[in-house]
């Protein structure tokens, strides 16, 4: 008992100097989930990476799942925030739709490793790959919880849509899942074949929306 006790505070942060450690542990894990794959990684590895004792780490994270749960909480958070950005300036449900691939295939580009880690890949726990976007979003601090509330957002943007009077071919869910498969093929491309010879990946970008709204629409 001495040993671990001795082994958990060698691990604790001072006062104030907490989320240095958690952040120091979410980049570790995030690091070996990408070279070794979420399975392979163990507490240990996460634990050894960091510099610290097991029982240390776990005073931030209770397993494995958590930090993968808050690695994708953090991505889906910055994406969250360009989307306000895009909803509190662009008042036409059209051009929000429009804007709002527009930040996601170029939040993937400017993020490949986050992207990889959340999107491409089998890295997301099982309970969490069950139910995915269609998490319930009641509670916005629950772990994982990020996809399904980024998902929500083109959902009600598309719900706006058909409300202003356009009329789509299927419902705001469904448009709202081609709209991502769409773009998510375009990044996803992009990013797992970076030396390949794209012919203009701007207008790859904008002609994948092109082709996935005129589809939606009636």
């Amino acid at each position: 008992m001495a040993g671990l006790s001795t082994a958990v505070a060698s691990g604790r942060k001072k006062r104030g100097e907490g989320h240095t450690r958690r952040e120091e542990i979410l980049q570790a894990a995030k690091e070996l989930f990408l070279e070794e794959g979420y399975d392979a990684t163990t507490i240990r590895r996460i634990a050894d990476r960091v510099g610290v004792s097991a029982p240390a780490l776990y005073l931030y994270f209770h397993d494995k799942e958590a930090m993968m749960l808050a690695l994708c909480d953090q991505t889906f958070g910055r994406l969250i925030e360009r989307i306000t950005d895009i909803e509190k300036t662009v008042s036409d449900p059209l051009q929000r739709i429009r804007l709002f691939g527009d930040a996601y295939a170029r939040f993937g580009l400017e993020h490949p490793d986050e992207y990889r880690l959340v999107f491409i890949g089998n890295n997301i726990p099982e309970s969490v790959r069950k139910v995915g976007h269609r998490m319930p979003i009641d509670d916005p601090t629950r772990p994982g919880v990020g996809g399904a509330l980024v998902f929500s957002r083109l959902v009600a943007m598309l719900a706006q849509l058909e409300a202003s009077g356009v009329k789509l071919n299927y419902p705001p869910d469904t448009c709202a899942e081609l709209c991502w498969m769409g773009i998510h093929g375009v990044v996803a491309a992009m990013i797992m074949k970076p030396e390949f010879p794209w012919s203009n990946r701007e207008m790859l970008i904008k002609g994948m929306q092109d082709i996935v709204i005129k589809g939606i629409l009636r």
